[in-house]
């Protein structure tokens, strides 16, 4: 059996501005995926992780971002692609630049408190805001039993 297996790698943001609010991408053209998120995007091949989230930061938010920290990851697998999934999850309180929106979406600054409970989220990131938030989650699965897909913390 093979050890190896195709992963896409991904990574995300929430940019914290040290008064509450954190930096919301509202998604638009992606075509699959539409709502409120943080903004994140593709570890490129031969990029490293960390390096990556700066890099996408600063491309969909016109914001440097300074020392992120990683807090956690996502994944899950793409069954009909036949690849795992991986989310690299940063928090960011430090940056400099201006803000700007990209065409990946509309960037605004929105207050943490209010974010879980809009109605205008993308499917499934009010479970990923989770481990944003809460120091005790550093990873979020799927877990498919029979027809039935779990949502795993760990």
């Amino acid at each position: 059996m093979s050890r190896t297996e195709e992963v896409e790698l991904t990574n995300m943001c929430m940019i914290c501005d040290g008064r509450g609010n954190v930096l919301v991408q509202d998604k638009k053209n992606h075509p699959t995926w539409h709502g409120w998120n943080f903004p994140g995007g593709h570890v490129e091949m031969g990029e490293y992780v960390t390096p990556s989230v700066i890099r996408e930061m600063r491309e969909e938010t016109g914001l440097t971002i300074q020392a992120p920290r990683l807090c956690g990851i996502k994944e899950f697998h793409k069954t009909k692609e036949g690849k795992r999934y991986i989310v690299f999850l940063y928090i960011a309180e430090k940056f400099s630049g201006e803000l700007k929106s990209s065409n990946e979406g509309e960037i605004f600054w929105y207050p943490l408190c209010k974010l879980s409970s809009s109605d205008k989220l993308i499917d499934g990131f009010g479970e990923m805001l989770q481990v944003f938030t809460n120091d005790y989650i550093s990873e979020i699965y799927y877990d498919r039993q029979g027809d039935d897909l779990k949502t795993v913390y760990c």
